[in-house]
């Protein structure tokens, strides 16, 4: 253990972490006008707790959120972390500080010693990946940074990170059409508790563009702890609705996911009637109704949804209270809460209806792409 490290209740080093949660969710719209993204409810909880009772199991005990957006919910959601087995700290940015600003922000909440390990995690990211191997790993390689790098099959759309064969990063490559290794960051950081006292205070900073390329140019030590475990950074609506059908069908583990019956997970209150055909990892929010000839397919219903008889909802999110009248169809559509789409309504490629919207009984084919 490191100077100053002390063991937890589970007999092991104690093991703080800083967990960025402090942006809008835009490209989430509407789903996030009222609600952070790592809040918007995945699989029955939080998106958020999945990632953070990964944490736990991995035996970090101490967390503080670096909040800004809506900022007050996350409190509200999870209090002090006794009812997940942890401590919770919450420190708030008052403007927008970049990754690394946010860490910085954030630190001034750590109990730990100058030489110990901090897990920095991403609210929007769900991930396989055993942290506490990449914890190990750090430890092991004296590593002042360790970074999780997962494998992608094309890395153009990504910043890749070569790895020498000892695993010390040898460079930061921005997107590139012919990037050197499919390596790419996956949003997990170690970082030894001094190194984050190296990031400018008081001012955005990325860690992408600016720490970790001149921690590396001053030659210090950054490690990358390979996996090609499950990863995916929820950020669009695909992505979400491919998350929550992915934690249903059980393609990424998760501590706080039940075991669903015919690729399905219904929640408090929800129904089914005769005759619907629900499946693909759809979750059914509490409350909702999904009516008789419905077919429902690897989508997302919040609380009190309601599809009516014969409509078709396949890969789309359906809001708090919204409603999808008889043979409405949507297709990789986004519905905000208590909008209401009319019977016979075509939604495709895409297209987002905002909360509270209705759309009348008119038969039209709506689309994203026009």
């Amino acid at each position: 253990m490191g100077a100053g490290a002390r063991l937890g209740r589970r007999g092991r080093s104690f093991l703080e972490a800083i967990l960025l949660v402090g942006g809008q969710g835009t490209r989430l719209r509407p789903l996030t006008i009222s609600t952070p993204k790592p809040l918007l409810p995945t699989a029955g909880v939080p998106l958020l707790e999945h990632q953070l009772t990964r944490a736990r199991d991995a035996g970090v005990e101490r967390i503080v959120f670096a909040t800004s957006y809506r900022a007050e919910m996350f409190n509200e959601a999870f209090g002090d972390g006794r009812r997940l087995g942890m401590e919770f700290r919450y420190v708030t940015e008052d403007e927008p500080l970049g990754t690394a600003g946010a860490v910085r922000n954030a630190s001034a909440a750590l109990t730990c010693g100058p030489d110990d390990p901090v897990l920095i995690l991403n609210g929007d990211i769900l991930s396989g990946h055993d942290i506490s191997a990449q914890v190990e790993a750090h430890q092991k390689g004296d590593a002042q940074i360790t970074l999780h790098l997962t494998l992608v099959d094309d890395a153009r759309r990504y910043g890749s990170v070569p790895t020498g064969p000892d695993g010390r990063v040898l460079d930061f490559v921005e997107k590139s059409p012919d990037p050197p290794t499919n390596q790419v960051n996956a949003g997990c950081y170690v970082f030894r508790r001094s190194m984050i006292e190296r990031i400018p205070a008081g001012r955005p900073v990325s860690a992408e563009y600016e720490t970790f390329p001149m921690l590396l140019a001053d030659g210090e030590v950054i490690v990358g702890y390979v996996e090609a475990a499950y990863w995916l950074d929820v950020g669009t609506p695909a992505a979400f609705v491919r998350g929550a059908r992915d934690l249903v069908l059980g393609a990424m583990p998760s501590p706080v996911v039940t075991a669903s019956e015919h690729g399905v997970l219904l929640l408090g209150g929800a129904t089914v009637e005769p005759g619907a055909q629900v499946g693909g990892g759809t979750t059914v929010g509490a409350r909702s109704v999904v009516g008789a000839g419905a077919h429902v397919e690897s989508s997302v219903l919040f609380d009190d949804a309601t599809v009516e008889a014969g409509a078709r909802v396949v890969r789309s999110v359906i809001g708090e209270g919204a409603r999808i009248c008889a043979g409405a169809v949507l297709e990789d559509a986004v519905i905000g809460d208590r909008a209401i789409v009319g019977p016979g309504n075509e939604l495709v490629n895409g297209l987002r209806l905002w909360p509270g919207v209705e759309l009348p009984d008119t038969a039209v084919r709506f689309s994203a792409d026009g």
